[in-house]
């Protein structure tokens, strides 16, 4: 079996090449491979599995909608499904948190709903440059490309990325220079260079990035800035979102309201593509049809998607549970930290990370996990940090199974 894939599949392939393992079914937080084998997720489909592999509650719904022959695909057709999502996500999330947007469904990956939010910002203020920051991912278009750090990533391009601006992300001088001193001063002077911009891009908590987590106090500072020099925020929640740092939305323990929302992977609920750009109603000026797709509205993502806001966001039990279990994470992790100077314990709820002063002690420790029956991936700009992002249904024995497996890896690794 293993052989099609090098002898058929693109070079561009990569998870196949870090975990080398043929898989055939997925339950919970395990995944089983073509021989029975059973490996523990802590990497839930880069965050697309929040509610864990094949979660039965929503696999319930999505096969009754397919058994009675309910729309599959419709473009941006009105259907039962869509308007039961767009009632629900009104209900259980907007009007629960004060917040107020209208819904667009871009095409159904996260780097569509960020092209869609560059797009709108430019068309709402008549500018085209656009604000992001060092060690940002954002997609793999070329929108999203522009404002994304990744030099590798960049690279693969082809051209050059233009109209767009990084600017230093929280911390990035470890505490030495003032927050937004830079990017307030380009602002007003007048002589800087820097174009007026059309809108500031953010993720709260840098996955790819290498699980870089923002103070609250930083979040509110730039969105007040924004405020000040007329610039649209949009807050780019595709790996961050859907409860993975605890609250629904990454950005609520800030208090901040962003004026678009991108938001995808575990939006969909049960891992089916699916994509939401959020906009304040005063900022939805779309023609019909101005930025659209094929795929748009994913119908049976949405019923599973529904289904999940009501099960999971109906009450807070969930986040606190996802906070509870970040706890303990958080706390292993700066065990190892004492036990090996050179660590770092990186991130908040379950999106967690251990950095490496070499950075290739990481992809050591993940391979040290697979051969050990554990999914665990790496991220930042050196793949330096191994990344801890399990379903949030993850339950407290197999959090404690998966603790103990990076515990024995890193001692393995680090011996």
């Amino acid at each position: 079996m293993k052989d099609v894939f090098a002898t058929q599949e693109s070079e561009v392939r990569s998870y196949s090449r870090t975990w080398p393992a043929t898989f055939d079914r997925a339950l919970g937080s395990w995944l089983y491979d073509e021989s029975g084998n059973a490996y523990l997720d802590f990497f839930a489909g880069a965050g697309a599995l929040n509610y864990g592999h094949n979660n039965p509650l929503l696999k319930r719904k999505l096969i009754e909608y397919i058994e009675r022959d309910g729309i599959h695909h419709g473009l941006d057709q009105a259907t039962v499904a869509r308007g039961e999502f767009l009632r629900t996500i009104d209900e259980k999330l907007f009007r629960p948190r004060g917040l107020n947007y209208k819904v667009q469904f871009p095409g159904p990956t996260g780097t569509n709903s960020v092209e869609a939010a560059l797009k709108l910002a430019r068309k709402i203020t008549g500018r085209e440059s656009i604000i992001s920051f060092t060690n940002a991912f954002h997609g793999m278009t070329l929108g999203s490309l522009s404002v994304t750090g990744n030099s590798m990533k960049r690279g693969g391009a082809g051209i050059p990325l233009v109209h767009a601006t990084p600017m230093p992300y929280d911390n990035y001088f470890d505490g030495q220079v003032d927050d937004f001193l830079y990017f307030e001063s380009l602002l007003r002077d007048s002589g800087s260079g820097l174009n007026a911009p059309a809108a500031v891009i953010v993720e709260t908590l840098q996955g790819e990035g290498g699980i870089n987590d923002t103070r609250a106090e930083w979040l509110r500072g730039l969105s007040e800035l924004c405020r000040r020099h007329g610039i649209l925020l949009i807050v780019d929640d595709v790996q961050m979102g859907c409860g993975r740092t605890g609250p629904f939305f990454s950005f609520e323990h800030a208090g901040i309201e962003p004026d678009i929302v991108c938001l995808s992977k575990s939006i969909g609920g049960y891992g089916s593509p699916l994509a939401l750009t959020l906009i304040k109603p005063e900022h939805d000026v779309w023609e019909p049809g101005e930025h659209n797709g094929t795929f748009r509205g994913n119908n049976p993502a949405l019923v599973t998607a529904t289904e999940a806001l009501r099960q999971y966001w109906s009450d807070d039990e969930l986040e606190r549970a996802t906070l509870a279990k970040g706890e303990r994470v958080g706390e292993a992790l700066l065990e190892l930290c004492a036990d090996h100077p050179g660590l770092l314990s990186k991130g908040r709820g379950l999106a967690r990370g251990l950095g490496f002063a070499e950075p290739e002690m990481a992809g050591k420790v993940s391979k040290a996990a697979f051969d050990r029956g554990m999914i665990l991936e790496t991220s930042g700009p050196s793949d330096e940090v191994v990344k801890v992002m399990p379903p949030l249904t993850i339950t407290e024995d197999e959090l404690e199974r998966g603790i103990r497996i990076i515990r024995d890896s890193v001692r393995s690794v680090l011996a």
